[in-house]
């Protein structure tokens, strides 16, 4: 592969960058630390700019830049901490819909592109087992019962997953045909599920015909549904989404719901490595400078050599987790089986992630500990970025699966 950026890639980094250089002050991020942080102003900003229609095809206004693209600005927007839905609302939601959607589904992605709707994905199967699978299975419905009496997951809200029926309780629609579904389950972590228009959410579908036990992705109406705030490390505006017999309508078609599902989980965790590199990128540069204006016993601290070495190892896990996801974004964008590179990016985002964290803390010390200094923010980020959808421990299960199968 060549390693080399594109220009799109460096154009679109650069005015990623630019944006979050003015708007995203160490005093702006002191304004949103509060719980469900979302930074509008930097929102509209990167509408206006265009940063988010570039990630749409060329028929829907953008200009059609693929993963490597995508991964910039990710990258930027993780520099910055930047609290804005950019993996959900456009990587995820709008590309999603301008594959897979038919015509009023991709009026969605070009308004979300516009940044005048957010769009969002619940891929956390559970909080056990973030990256199994994506739902239940119930009871098939029958015409005359409603889907909750043939479900047992209408009744239990803490069931790890959601299942589909099909509201008529006959065959099963192959194509999305409005809201000809329902959907009974728990979503977990969903971000921005309180401002989102709409909810893409893999499922299971149960019923009785061939298509009983397979997996389809479905768009939902947040407000169809109960949205409850959950506590998070980063104050991320991430939500337990309960739906009962929640109208829902088909992406794609049943027989492309496993693919669409792959399609959105390889991205998913791509991004969110993407942005882990960012998020560490900045904040060694910050703990760097640090170690050259802090003195101890008449010298900077970085002229020691046990700090030395914690800056240098901190280095080398960033230097792998940009090869990483620069191999998975490149395999992505060119087509390629890409599932065990995404994998293995993941991993090196948690697993990065955790020591440089920790070492940005230790060589601040007490500073590293103080919330309202800017390494708080860096720590609090890389501590999401590594456990969401999966921390290494899971990813590298996954990936041993794959290399045994």
């Amino acid at each position: 592969m060549d390693f080399t950026p594109t220009e799109a890639q460096t154009d679109l980094a650069r005015l990623t960058g630019e944006v979050c250089a003015k708007l995203v002050t160490a005093d702006r991020l002191r304004e949103l630390d509060t719980p469900g942080r979302f930074d509008e102003q930097l929102w509209k900003a990167l509408a206006e700019t265009g940063v988010l229609a570039a990630a749409l095809p060329d028929a829907l206004g953008g200009s059609d830049f693929g993963e490597l693209e995508q991964s910039a600005v990710l990258r930027e927007l993780g520099r910055c901490v930047a609290a804005v839905p950019y993996l959900w609302s456009i990587v995820l939601g709008a590309g999603a819909l301008a594959r897979f959607g038919e015509a009023d589904q991709h009026a969605l992605a070009q308004r979300a592109g516009a940044g005048e709707v957010v769009l969002t994905a619940a891929l956390s199967a559970s909080l056990h087992d973030p990256i199994g699978a994506p739902g239940i299975t119930a009871t098939p419905a029958s015409a005359d019962s409603p889907a909750s009496a043939a479900d047992p997951a209408s009744s239990n809200p803490t069931a790890a997953g959601i299942s589909a029926t099909d509201s008529a309780g006959g065959a099963s629609p192959s194509r999305g045909t409005g809201a000809a579904w329902t959907l009974t389950g728990v979503a977990t972590t969903v971000p921005y599920a309180d401002r989102a228009e709409r909810i893409l959410v893999p499922a299971l579908i149960s019923g009785n015909d061939s298509a009983a036990g397979t997996v389809a992705v479905f768009l939902v109406d947040p407000a169809n549904a109960a949205v409850t705030p959950q506590q998070v490390v980063d104050l991320s505006p991430e939500f337990l989404v309960e739906f009962a017999n929640t109208p829902a309508e088909l992406l794609g078609t049943v027989e492309a719901g496993a693919d669409i599902l792959t399609w959105l989980r390889e991205r998913a965790w791509l991004g969110l490595s993407a942005l882990q590199l960012g998020t560490l990128e900045r904040a060694l540069d910050i703990t760097a400078e640090h170690t050259r204006t802090r003195e101890q016993f008449g010298k900077a601290i970085g002229s020691f050599q046990s700090v030395a070495q914690r800056l240098a190892d901190a280095y080398i896990d960033i230097g792998g987790l940009r090869l990483t996801v620069t191999q998975a974004a490149w395999r992505l964008s060119e087509g390629l089986p890409a599932t065990e590179a995404v994998h293995i990016a993941k991993f090196w985002a948690a697993e990065a992630g955790h020591k440089v964290a920790h070492t940005v803390v230790h060589v601040h010390g007490g500073l590293g500990i103080d919330r309202d200094h800017i390494t708080h923010n860096y720590f609090t980020a890389a501590k999401h970025h590594e456990f969401a959808l999966g921390g290494a421990t899971p990813h590298l299960l996954a990936l041993g699966s794959q290399l045994a199968g």
